[in-house]
């Protein structure tokens, strides 16, 4: 069987990763890809809280997905509290399909947590959207890398990616790198990013009316995160998002 080599930060797609966890991984787990396939106008949905409690010695899935024409694949994950989480995920849609990404990282002391994504739209009317926010506090690290492609035929195509961080403490860091390849001229591409720290005028707005400072964060910091859960349309699986995130927040104990 031929091993091959473990990553390391030198490369680009691992620039921001936990080097020392890449020099002690597993070679056959590292490079294990998951695969999922979409039928041509059927919808698959993922949901996934990656939580210490489960996974105490890290995350590292990897899913490669096809979606064919029509098909919707909608992937909903949080990265909370291990020591280094990384999920990626690699996509090739056909005619007409539908990627729909949202994610979140929350990590205190030294934890490395990070989301990698590469869209390839591959066909004509194609449409992806990927929302990640970070919520970072000690020294810990929340990444995202999303690369979308465009193929020469693939007219029509829609596609966006938008992250935003917040950093609690000053020595937490938030990296991101999208990047936009696109051989086609009529497509809508758009990326955004933004990383800061609390909106102060709010905490004072709502100190102003009697909210604990610790509760005003929370009400906060539960805003900030839901949008990445905003196009999951079951109520009931995006209020469990919402909850399993919030105890990783006090279980971290900002």
């Amino acid at each position: 069987m031929t091993v091959t080599a473990l990553p390391t930060t030198r490369e680009e797609d691992w620039r921001y990763s936990d080097a020392e966890f890449l020099k002690q991984a597993d070679p056959v787990v590292i490079h294990h890809w998951r695969t999922v396939t979409v039928p041509a106008g059927e919808t698959v949905r993922e949901v996934q809280n990656y939580l210490p409690v489960d996974h105490p010695d890290g995350v590292m899935e990897r899913i490669r997905v096809h979606v064919g024409a029509g098909g919707l694949f909608e992937s909903f994950a949080t990265l909370a509290g291990n020591h280094y989480g990384r999920v990626e995920v690699e996509v090739t849609l056909e005619d007409g399909a539908h990627f729909e990404f949202g994610g979140v990282t929350l990590g205190g002391g030294t934890t490395v947590q990070e989301f990698v994504t590469r869209t390839k739209h591959a066909h004509p009317n194609a449409t992806s959207n990927q929302v990640i926010r970070a919520v970072q506090w000690g020294k810990s690290v929340g990444n995202f890398l999303g690369r979308i492609e465009v193929a020469r035929d693939a007219q029509k195509t829609d596609a966006g990616q938008n992250f935003r961080a917040i950093l609690l403490e000053k020595g937490a860091t938030a990296n991101t790198k999208p990047e936009l390849e696109i051989f086609a001229d009529d497509v809508l591409c758009a990326h955004g990013a933004a990383i800061g720290q609390l909106d102060e005028q709010a905490r004072y707005y709502m100190a102003a009316r009697g909210i604990p400072p610790h509760i005003a964060r929370k009400l906060l910091i539960q805003a900030f995160i839901g949008d990445a859960f905003a196009e999951l349309d079951d109520a009931e699986q995006r209020e469990a998002m919402l909850d399993h995130a919030l105890a990783a927040l006090d279980a971290g104990a900002m």
